[in-house]
């Protein structure tokens, strides 16, 4: 089997309630399946507190702090300030996870607009890069973006067209795929995959979310970032070890994260 690649899993929630009575064993399988560093994306406010502790209780975790468009009626008219309060003090490693969301019900798409440009300009003004949620709105995600250049992130999940991914990569932007690109009837996301440069892209999982084909409706785990591996190794035609170290270092550069390989 020779060592395993190092990999990062570039958007996940080790902070949910869902790891509580597993953390320790989940974390572990993690490390043991290659996997060095997690990026945990924040999504409100009042699981900051909670995110940060776990993030300081293990190793090669790094938080970034966020107010996620699902869950805007939980959002304060207080947490941007709050927000901003949090990346001057606690010095994430992005913005996010924020964005567009016109998937879910009663999208209020005014509402989510300003508090996803309110953090595009926290996340200008602090310098650091966002991590955007994109579902069913990439064409105003792209548009909001184009209002503050210079910013770069990621589109997490990215789930639009090639036009769309190219327009994002142009404007220094990187996509990440996690769970969905290993089922077969995902033929755009896998047809992305194998077109989009390999320079522009990071794997996830979105654990507890967004399971892979083989763990279909159970909890996700950052452990399984290998089978994303595996499945971009098999539609590039390329090794998985050259996959595992280009993306690692796209993550590595984007949120500005330690190279070592100690734990």
């Amino acid at each position: 089997m020779g060592l395993l690649p190092r990999l990062i899993d570039s958007h996940c929630h080790f902070d949910d309630a869902r790891f509580d009575q597993d953390r320790e064993q989940t974390f572990q399988r993690a490390r043991d399946a290659g996997v060095t560093s997690q990026i945990i994306a924040g999504v409100k406010a009042e699981w900051w507190p909670r995110q940060k502790q776990v993030c300081r209780d293990y190793p090669r975790l790094y938080p970034a702090y966020g107010l996620h468009p699902m869950f805007l009626g939980d959002h304060q008219p207080q947490d941007l300030q709050l927000l901003a309060s949090w990346i001057e003090r606690e010095q994430p490693v992005a913005v996010g996870e924020c964005g567009l969301d016109f998937f879910i019900k009663d999208p209020q798409p005014e509402a989510q607009q300003a508090l996803f440009e309110a953090q595009l300009e926290l996340a200008r003004d602090y310098r650091l890069p966002v991590i955007i949620h994109a579902r069913r709105s990439v064409d105003q995600v792209f548009n909001s973006l184009k209002q503050f250049p210079g910013l770069s992130g990621v589109v997490h999940s990215f789930s639009g067209s090639e036009q769309q991914a190219r327009r994002l990569i142009d404007l220094g932007f990187l996509l990440s795929f996690g769970g969905p690109i290993t089922y077969e009837r995902a033929k755009r996301l896998r047809s992305l995959i194998q077109t989009l440069p390999l320079e522009s892209l990071m794997l996830e999982t979105d654990a507890p979310d967004q399971p892979d084909s083989g763990h279909r409706g159970e909890r996700n785990e950052s452990a399984y970032l290998p089978t994303v591996l595996q499945t971009v190794a098999e539609l590039r035609n390329q090794p998985a070890s050259e996959i595992a170290a280009i993306t690692s270092k796209n993550a590595v550069r984007l949120f500005n994260i330690p190279t070592s390989n100690k734990s």
